[in-house]
Parts: structure tokens; sequence; C-alpha cells
């Protein structure tokens, strides 16, 4: 399927682009590749394969949600270099 020129021009200004006239000629030729491409794989019967969102199998990553000991309150402060008033003391990062 090939793209004329003045389809090229108008994908340009619809992504705010400017391209000169050997870039509209590349990226004619490039997109009118890509068409045709696209109409190949129209041609393939895939009646039999089972649609998809991705094409590797994915698994939850995620651990199951367990409760697990955690460190109280004081151990979590006792490294800390700064703490004031049970809470962890930062230098101040934001001016007045």
């Amino acid at each position: 399927m090939a793209i004329s020129r003045e389809q090229v021009l108008h994908i340009a200004r619809l992504a705010r682009i400017e391209l000169d006239e050997d870039e509209v000629e590349h990226y004619r030729e490039d997109l009118s590749s890509i068409l045709d491409y696209v109409d190949k794989l129209d041609e393939l019967d895939v009646t039999d394969v089972e649609p998809t969102t991705h094409a590797v199998a994915l698994e939850s990553r995620l651990r199951d949600d367990e409760v697990e000991q955690r460190l109280d309150h004081d151990e979590v402060l006792h490294n800390a270099p700064e703490s004031e008033a049970g809470q962890f003391r930062v230098p101040k990062v934001v001016e007045d």
C-alpha cells in the first residue's frame, strides 16, 4: 500500500514535526513498507490461534500476603542518625 507525499506531510503536521524533502521521501517509503507488511499479516490464517495480550506467558511475581514479624518502633529508630519525638529527624531540604 503506497502512501502519498501529502499523507506523509499530514502525519508530520499532526506530529508537529518539520520534514525536508529528503525526509518526506524517506518516510513515504518507510511507511509504505510498513503498510505492505501489515497487509501481508492479514493473509495469515489465525483461526486456531487463541487471542492473547502478550506473546510470552506471564506469571504474577507478587508474593503471598502473609503476616511477618517486623522491627518494633525502637529497633527502627536505633540506627537512625537522629530522631526526635519517636520519628526520624532529617535535614531540611526545602527552603522557606
